[in-house]
């Protein structure tokens, strides 16, 4: 079976009148999964889409209600390109458990924190800028990214490496690369799982500081830790370099598109300028809804039990990574989120064996995805936010099955056999999680 992510076809009569920065786009291998991974007979492990089933529809609906009984034509109206003031405010409450003291002045609400990626980077990159980001990253980022030049530094265990970050850093700078703007998913990674220890923390921000590099602190999954809280975001450490990108989509809905932007003051009208150029505002109907929802709702309650949900379900499926998946397999812990990353014995690859594990009705996202110079062949990742605990079992069942029928294809033809300590060389120091 072969999958194809191209937008670029020979047939199109077009091909030749695009802009530059359009004609090297592709389509995100997560999308063009859905299609497959949506058979019923298939085990989706790809998709990271939050379990909106567990919220409660009877809450949500009376919020619906109220919105359209109290405010129903002004909130069918347009909005301001900055966003509804009253959700702003709720928004600096939501951040103030992540240790942020900011300004609903400063907020500007988004389509989701992917509009947020798309702005930023428009506003501070040219074609060829430099744009340094954690290897793997968030696909979505490296789309938003794709006019300008992605550099990716290691992740570890332990988050972002920030010996590796100085070294990065240091060479762009001698080689004359201009770089704007570090990207970063410190808490509970996409698609890695890990997060970046507070010991790290202050020395990323420094070296951000030292060489004149804005920070872009994405953050959806903080408020989904599972043991504990996650250390404070970046933004409570340095407001003043830092740009903090939130959003509802994992802790409410993501249909509303809700996401913002937390900026320095000196940003705040320059981005709602080219907020305003991309779509002249965000939707006021589904800003009320949220803003009700966080204001006059329990809503801790629900992310309380979304919580437990998704710990539960990634409980399961370290447990059946243990059980089934053999060894010379090693994969992430994480302690909130979505997302765990697995690392193949290097001499597989995990989109050439995407095709066997589709026959075999289980569907992941190749590590591929999550670089944009090529590296992560023999990685991939698993969520497990949406399968219910049982079909995460039969899928990772289903993968071991088929990662057991690659090794001992390789060792038939000669390749390299299961626990050969050549396959870790290469390998940052640290990763892997468990086997």
């Amino acid at each position: 079976m072969a999958l194809s992510f191209w937008l670029m076809r020979a047939d199109d009569p077009f091909r030749d009148r695009y802009a530059r920065g359009t004609r090297s786009m592709t389509a995100s291998e997560i999308r063009a999964l859905f299609a497959v991974a949506a058979r019923p007979e298939v085990v989706s492990l790809a998709g990271g889409m939050p379990f909106t089933a567990a919220l409660p529809f009877d809450v949500v609906g009376d919020v619906l209600g109220e919105v359209v009984a109290d405010e129903g034509p002004a909130a069918l109206q347009y909005a301001g390109g900055q966003g509804d003031p009253r959700l702003r405010e709720v928004l600096t409450d939501l951040m103030r458990h992540e240790g942020i003291r900011g300004s609903g002045g400063d907020v500007v609400v988004t389509e989701g924190s992917q509009q947020a990626l798309d702005l930023i980077s428009r506003m501070f990159c040219d074609p060829g800028d430099v744009i340094v980001a954690e290897g793997p990253s968030y696909v979505g980022a490296l789309s938003a990214f794709s006019q300008y030049q992605v550099c990716h530094v290691p992740l570890d265990d332990d988050g972002l490496d920030p010996d590796a970050l100085a070294a990065t850093l240091e060479r762009l700078e001698r080689d004359g690369r201009r770089v704007k703007l570090l990207y970063t998913v410190p808490n509970f990674h996409n698609p890695a799982g890990v997060t970046l220890a507070a010991s790290r923390r202050e020395r990323v921000l420094e070296l951000a500081r030292r060489h004149e590099v804005l920070v872009l602190e994405d953050n959806p999954y903080g408020m989904l830790g599972f043991e504990s809280d996650p250390p404070d975001a970046l933004r409570a450490l340095d407001p003043e370099n830092v740009v903090y990108l939130g959003s509802l989509s994992k802790v409410f809905c993501p249909g509303l598109r809700i996401g913002w932007a937390l900026v320095p003051p000196a940003l705040r009208e320059r981005l709602i300028l080219v907020k305003e150029a991309a779509d002249l505002c965000s939707s006021s109907f589904t800003q009320a809804v949220a803003y009700r929802w966080f204001a006059n709702y329990p809503w801790k309650e629900t992310l309380k039990g979304l919580r437990e949900l998704y710990r539960e379900r990634r409980d399961v499926m370290l447990e059946a990574l243990t059980e089934d998946v053999p060894d010379g397999v090693t994969w992430t812990r994480p302690a909130g989120g979505f997302y765990v990353w697995v690392r193949l014995p290097d001499h597989l690859d995990a989109r050439a064996m995407l095709a066997k594990a589709i026959t075999a009705r289980v569907a992941y996202v190749p590590g591929g995805a999550f670089y944009a110079d090529g590296q992560g062949g023999s990685c991939l990742r698993l969520s497990y936010c949406f399968p219910a605990p049982d079909r995460i079992r039969e899928g990772v069942r289903r993968l071991a099955g088929v990662i057991d029928e690659e090794l001992d294809l390789a060792r038939a033809l000669g390749g390299l056999a299961a626990g050969d300590p050549d396959r870790d060389q290469g390998r940052p120091a640290g990763w892997g999680g468990v086997q």
